[in-house]
């Protein structure tokens, strides 16, 4: 068995409700759960994956939304190699309020965690007719923060996880593999 070459710490955040664990749990179990467990504090999910023959270890750290677990945050982020901010595409109060939040959690994770990495989900995408949906918002957050990019996707039936969480997974990559190849 080859030796893990990188460890990366990856902060999942956003609001309570918008399907942060639900996500994890598809893309490194390929689970999808219909009832909401609430995360208390945060949770860690262990992910191996491989590119280009390296061995990397993947820690996903799902932060919770509720502002009771605020005090905890910094220590959650500490060492966080990439972050993906979570929002719901829900045409309810909860998918405003957590698109709403996105500025409150980019700047949360910038204070704890410096310039790094960070992508948007756009979560739930089931629940709404994709095509209708103007991404015109959804663009002028990703340009005023210069995220990574964006990817609506749905724990429930999987759309687009794999493919958005392989994006922050090859970024983080190529950007630390670059690293080892100039010391």
């Amino acid at each position: 068995m080859s030796e893990v070459r990188y460890i990366f710490k990856i902060t999942v955040a956003g609001e309570a409700r918008v399907g942060k664990t639900s996500l994890i749990k598809k893309f490194t179990q390929s689970n999808f759960t219909k009832d909401y467990i609430k995360t208390i504090g945060a949770q860690l999910s262990i992910y191996d994956d491989v590119i280009n023959d390296d061995e990397i270890k993947l820690q996903f750290w799902d932060i919770a939304g509720q502002d009771t677990f605020h005090f905890l945050r910094p220590s959650f982020f500490n060492n966080s190699k990439a972050a993906i901010i979570v929002y719901s595409l829900e045409e309810n109060r909860l998918g405003e309020e957590s698109f709403k939040c996105i500025p409150d959690w980019y700047n949360e994770i910038v204070r704890y965690c410096g310039e790094i990495p960070i992508i948007l989900f756009a979560n739930k995408v089931d629940l709404v007719d994709e095509e209708s949906i103007d991404d015109s918002d959804i663009l002028e957050v990703v340009n005023e923060f210069n995220l990574l990019g964006y990817y609506m996707t749905s724990a429930k039936t999987g759309k687009r996880v794999i493919e958005a969480f392989n994006a922050i997974i090859k970024e983080l990559h190529k950007k630390y593999s670059t690293l080892s190849t100039e010391l």
